[in-house]
Formats: C-alpha cells, structure tokens, sequence
C-alpha cells in the first residue's frame, strides 16, 4: 500500500499545482463566465478525490466495500475525460496539456497498484477495518480535507456565476451588445459610445486584462464565445475583428491569415447565434470598399458586384460568412467602409505626418479615388443599423464627399499651409509591393446611396470636417432631417434612384460631391 499512497500524494502534487496556475492564474474560471461545466466537473473529481484520499488513509475496505471504491474511481475516469473535453473546447495552453499528460500516466500507475489491493480486499468479508500507515496517514488526510474544501469552494463558484449568467440571460434584448474587435481603432470609439447609451456591453477579445484595463469593469469581457451561456439574450451583434490588411506584404501565407481571421471569427458568431435559445436580432458585420476590386472611375454603389483582387475575394469571403446567419432570422448589415479618418489614430495621423513638413505625395497619377469616412460616423452608422430595422444588407460607409488621392494629398497638405509638390510613380511601387500596392493604387469611386436613402446625416461630410479638431463629444443620435445645418447632408427624397449615376447627379446639384476631381 505504501507505494501506492505515496504516488496518490504525488498526484495531488501535480494537481494542485495544475488547479493554481491554470485554472486560478491563467484561466480564473471562479470568475469567468461560462465556467460554470469546468467548474461543477472539478467540484465533483475533487469530491471524489477527498472521498479516497481520506478513505484510503485511515481504512481498508473489504468485500463489496472494495467494489464501491472500484466505481468510485470509475466516476472518476468519466468526469476527467468530460473535463478534457471542455477544456479542449475553451483554452488549449500548451503547458497545462504536457501538466495533464503527466497526470494521466501518474493516474494510469496509480491504477496499476490500486487493482491488485481492491482484488484482494474484495475477496474477503464485507467491512470496513481500520489501519494505519504512520505519517503517510496523516499526510492523506490532510491531502483529503484540502481536496474536500477545495470542491466546496468549487461549488460556491459555481452558484455565483450562475446568478451572474441568470442576469445576462434575463437582460432585456434591447440592452445586450455583444462586439468583437472592440480595442481596435474603430471599436474603442464605438464600445465607449454603446456603454454611454445605458447598454449591456459583452466584448470578444483575446487579451481580457488589456481590455478590462481598457474598458474597466463596465462591459463583460470574454476570451472565447464558449463562455456565453445559451440562455443569453444578445440585441445586436457587432464584428469588427480581423487582422489588419496592411500588416505586411500579402504573401500566400498573410493572405490566409487574413482570409482566416475575417471568416472563421464570423462563422464562430454566426455559431452562436444558431446555438442561442434566440438568436440576436442583427449582426452588424464590417466589411471594406476593396469588395468592389479596382473600378477605375466607374460610380458604385451598393448594386454593384464584387470586382476582382484578392481584396475583392476577401470582402466577399466575409460577406458571404456574415449573411449565413440570415437563415437563422438575424438581419445582418454590411458595413462597406472606406479609409477611416481621426486624430486620435489609424490612417490619418500616418498620412499628416509628412503633410506637416511639406512632403504629401501623390501616388502614381493621383486619380484614383479614396472613398473616405470619419470614425464617428462609421460609430453612428453601427448604432443607426443596430436601432433601425429598415437597415440590412451592404451599406457602403463612406462620406458623400468624393475625392481622388491626389485630392486628398492636396487638401491635407493645404490644412497644413505646406505645398504639395511630392509625387511616388505607381510602376516601382506595383513592381516592390505586387498585389499589395491594390491598397494605395486601386480605385474606387464609392457613394454612400444607401446611407443616404435611409436617411442617415453625416456629421462630418467633407474632408474639411473631417480635419478639423476638438468637435466636442460624439453625438450618438442623428440630428433632426428638417432644419439641418448648412454643414451636414439633407435626407434625400424617397423619390430619388438609388443607381450610382441618378445618385451622383443629385448630391452634384447640392454641391455635396464633384464628379470629376478638383483642384
């Protein structure tokens, strides 16, 4: 029995040492929601455990007792392999799977040794007789009352996260905000603006201590869509995640990095919201003005299909995932967004760097177009898709003031008082960057029909809006569409054609947009 005893202690060892460092340092599953499984599974290995530990110590147990002992560890082989089963499905740390392995073997000693006792003592009359193993004894015992406390603070864990789930599952459906991407340039400006309306935020993220130092203890913060209950009532989904596409040179590789976090984090929601009780009402999915692929000076706008490119294939891609979760009921909004503009980060501060010292540069010709839209706009266009039931399908997110490269280099450089007078020619940089170069080259002449067709107000319209600086808040509502500012763009009539060219000649007419570029 004393080898057997003494690898039972080395177990509890390694255990304890698995429960300290990745269930309560890594994982904090006592505090994550959606741990409740894990949680009520390790309740009940540790019961088990607590039940032998201390049996063993003191006691031998003969006869049929020897048979309960056997389908005590029996119950505690079904638990360990349901428990590698979420855990498989929740977190996958490299460490805490070589930890497990080592358990594993140890588990499979530990039964090596315990099968011959529990033979012998079955053979014998049914009793329980007390024995003694010395200090081992004592040991065990200890090991055993650690191991019982343990599962009832386990248990304790598990009844306050589930009054802490019962109230997101009871939340009301128009409060509850589930968005990924939400420490991203356009997802921190809108998670702020969803908190301030009085919503329940859930954000996705993979580092949840930088978006809690981020956010604070507002939102409800997971690292996995595992950990959301199927009870949970979410109004509106928003996706924002995916790795930036100018990260690096699209090699085969980055393409399926890019293709991958875009798609498979969409399919993810789009699980979820099949696996929830009720499904969101709708998901708001971003997507780029690259689905358009390089049109030159043709008008676009929503009716228009994809073009070809690789960011063409990749806004497809995405859209094509998001739309799935129509099927299900969800109306879903597609978010075609241009260049986004603020101070506070993104492109605009890259591009106004050299603007300051006078070296703006034209890229190739210049003629190509920019679609553009301020970031505030872009977070009151989600929230308008999330309020407004009329909205679904592609809405192209981009200001209604159309411009080329060459003219927003220009205008850029002139709120700077510099000159522009730098040009990069378009051959070296396609020859350098290949497909890449699509990013600065590629040309699409975007308007916002939709947008404006459901009577969306731009709050910063022209590139000189968007510029400007110290604005005040965001509002997160749209102004009145009758006695409009002179700044902002009227509501179109409901008469007007939604087609690029009926579209273009009328916001021309109110000088909203030129159709051809200016100096």
């Amino acid at each position: 029995m004393t080898p057997l005893l003494i690898l039972m202690l080395v177990q509890a060892a390694l255990g304890a040492a698995d429960n300290l460092i990745h269930h309560e340092l890594e994982a904090a599953l006592p505090q994550r929601p959606g741990a409740r499984v894990e949680l009520k599974l390790h309740a009940a290995r540790e019961g088990v455990y607590g039940a032998l530990f201390l049996g063993l110590a003191w006691l031998e147990w003969r006869g049929l007792f020897a048979f309960a002992l056997a389908a005590l560890v029996a119950i505690e082989i079904v638990i360990t392999l349901k428990d590698f089963l979420v855990e498989d499905r929740t977190r996958r740390p490299p460490l805490e799977r070589v930890l497990h392995t080592l358990l594993a073997i140890g588990f499979g000693a530990v039964l090596a040794l315990l099968a011959p006792v529990l033979l012998a003592w079955g053979r014998e009359p049914t009793s329980l007789a007390p024995t003694s193993h010395g200090l081992i004894s004592w040991a065990m015992t200890l090991v055993g009352f650690g191991v019982a406390a343990w599962a009832l603070r386990n248990t304790l864990a598990v009844f306050v996260l589930g009054r802490a789930e019962m109230a997101i599952s009871t939340a009301t459906a128009e409060g509850t905000v589930l968005i990924t991407g939400a420490t991203g340039f356009i997802g921190r400006r809108l998670t702020a603006a969803v908190l301030a309306q009085q919503r329940r935020v859930i954000l996705l993220t993979r580092d949840r201590m930088a978006a809690r130092a981020q956010f604070g203890p507002a939102p409800m913060i997971v690292e996995s869509l595992d950990e959301l209950p199927d009870e949970l009532r979410l109004d509106a989904v928003v996706n924002l995640a995916g790795a930036s596409v100018a990260g690096g040179l699209w090699t085969a590789g980055r393409r399926r990095v890019l293709m991958r976090s875009r798609v498979e984090t969409t399919r993810r929601l789009v699980a979820l919201a099949a696996r929830l009780h009720e499904p969101p009402r709708v998901l708001v999915n971003a997507s780029a003005v690259g689905f358009y692929g390089d049109r030159g000076g043709e008008l676009l706008d929503e009716t228009d299909g994809p073009g070809a490119g690789f960011m063409a294939d990749l806004c497809a891609g995405w859209e094509a995932a998001a739309t799935r979760a129509e099927a299900l009921g969800v109306r879903v909004v597609r978010l075609r967004l241009g260049l986004v503009f603020d101070w506070s980060g993104g492109l605009l501060p890259m591009l106004a760097l050299p603007a300051r010292f006078g070296f703006a540069a034209r890229i190739g010709r210049g003629e190509q177009w920019a679609p553009w839209v301020h970031r505030d706009d872009v977070v009151r266009l989600v929230l308008a898709a999330i309020d407004d039931p009329a909205w679904r399908g592609p809405i192209n997110a981009v200001a209604p003031d159309l411009v080329t490269q060459g003219q927003l280099t220009r205008r850029l450089a002139a709120h700077f008082r510099r000159p522009q007078w730098l040009a990069v020619p378009a051959a070296p940089m396609r020859l350098a960057l290949g497909e890449f170069s699509d990013l600065f080259l590629a040309s699409q002449r975007v308007i916002p029909s939709e947008a404006l067709d459901l009577g969306f107000v731009f709050g910063r319209p022209t590139l000189e809006a968007a510029f400007a600086k110290g604005d005040g808040p965001l509002r997160l509502t749209a102004p009145p569409k009758r006695g409009l500012p002179e700044t902002a763009v009227p509501a179109p009539s409901p008469t007007v054609s939604s087609r690029p060219q009926a579209r273009a000649s009328e916001l021309e007419s109110r000088d909203l947009l030129p159709l051809t570029p200016v100096e």
